[in-house]
């Protein structure tokens, strides 16, 4: 009963709309979620626009589905705490500073494509002297140009989050088996084994390819960010129904149970700035953009022994049922994507064939 006291107080406290829910009914609401129209006794259920089926077998760690609350779509995170649900809505706030990032990405494309430009036509005559100093200079250079493509492309697709995405009908689980066998070559050379698993036959469906390789390569650039001395990666997908399951689980250290209530929350770097492990959460922006724009969640937890497994659902679409107009940036400029997503953790020597 205390612990349950000390959640409500802390709800209060929060500047952010919040509530909880005990057996599908919500049982608090605090002040800065007034204006959601929520009363305690509410059923859950009907305000679940996506993860029905997961939040039924929800049992622990950080989910991430989407509501219909007074009329709107609307994000939002659940994590269990002491028997009850902790719902956090996305703020409309947040997405007002998304957008003004993508602007300020948007003007500082311009004078990197540049640097870009001119770095590759210097690039040969450097190269010509066969200096193993100068070359390593210039594949640290390179790296440091694709993970400047990779800030800037968080920075500018965060903003449109919201946006609808490009899906076009394609077999699902081959696109997936090219995402990580690439994968799987380039994470060798930092020392991480990664196995994927996933059905043969044919599933056909709606599928934005682009903007679902950016959220897997997110959430493998992630796993390996824990593991600096090596170690496995194990992704499967399966097909439940009218859902597909991918599942990708790390046998790093796991994932602090402090830190799931805020793992979606932009902006945070925990537990300090000094620490360069933890971003700003433009990653997850768009691991989770991309669930939901397929009709999905996603699923952060523990589970045992050790490791942290992030699960992404999408639907089997057979029809266009949305918009198909994209907001997305495309700033590879014709770098492989692989390498742009995973520069923070691929090493040097990696970036040295690309000169």
């Amino acid at each position: 009963m205390d612990q349950q006291k000390d959640i409500y107080e802390m709800m209060e406290l929060m500047n952010r709309p919040g509530f909880c829910v005990k057996d599908h009914q919500i049982v608090k609401v605090n002040q800065a979620a007034e204006g959601l129209f929520l009363t305690p006794g509410m059923d859950i259920r009907p305000l679940l626009l996506t993860g029905s089926q997961e939040y039924a077998a929800f049992e622990g760690g950080c989910l991430y589905l989407q509501l219909q609350l007074v009329g709107k779509t609307c994000g939002a995170s659940v994590t269990r705490l002491d028997g009850m649900d902790l719902f956090l809505p996305d703020q409309e706030e947040e997405l007002t500073e998304l957008r003004a990032m993508a602007l300020a990405a948007r003007e500082l494309r311009a004078p990197l494509n540049s640097t870009i430009a001119i770095t590759n036509s210097l690039l040969p005559h450097a190269v010509s002297g066969g200096d193993p100093k100068v070359r390593d200079l210039l594949a640290r250079l390179s790296r440091s140009l694709y993970q400047m493509q990779r800030l800037l492309g968080n920075m500018s697709d965060a903003g449109h989050a919201s946006a609808d995405s490009q899906q076009r009908a394609c077999d699902i689980p081959a696109v997936f088996r090219e995402i990580f066998q690439r994968s799987s070559s380039l994470l060798e050379h930092a020392g991480i084994r990664l196995c994927y698993e996933g059905p043969q036959e044919e599933v056909l469906g709606l599928m934005d390819a682009d903007q679902m390789e950016r959220a897997v390569l997110n959430i493998l650039s992630n796993s390996v960010k824990f593991m600096p001395d090596g170690g496995d990666i194990h992704a499967r997908l399966t097909r439940q129904g009218s859902f597909l399951r991918l599942s990708i689980q790390d046998s790093g250290p796991g994932i602090g149970t402090e830190l799931l209530s805020s793992v979606f929350t932009r902006y945070l770097r925990c537990p300090g700035l000094e620490d360069s492990r933890y971003g700003i959460g433009l990653g997850m922006v768009l691991v989770r953009s991309a669930a939901t724009s397929h009709g999905g969640v996603v699923l952060i937890d523990q589970p045992a022994p050790a490791g942290t497994r992030v699960t992404l659902t999408m639907a089997i679409r057979q029809s266009q049922d949305s918009r198909v107009s994209s907001l997305i940036a495309d700033i590879t400029g014709g770098r492989d994507p692989a390498l742009i997503e995973l520069s923070q953790i691929l090493p040097v020597h990696v970036y040295e064939k690309e000169l």
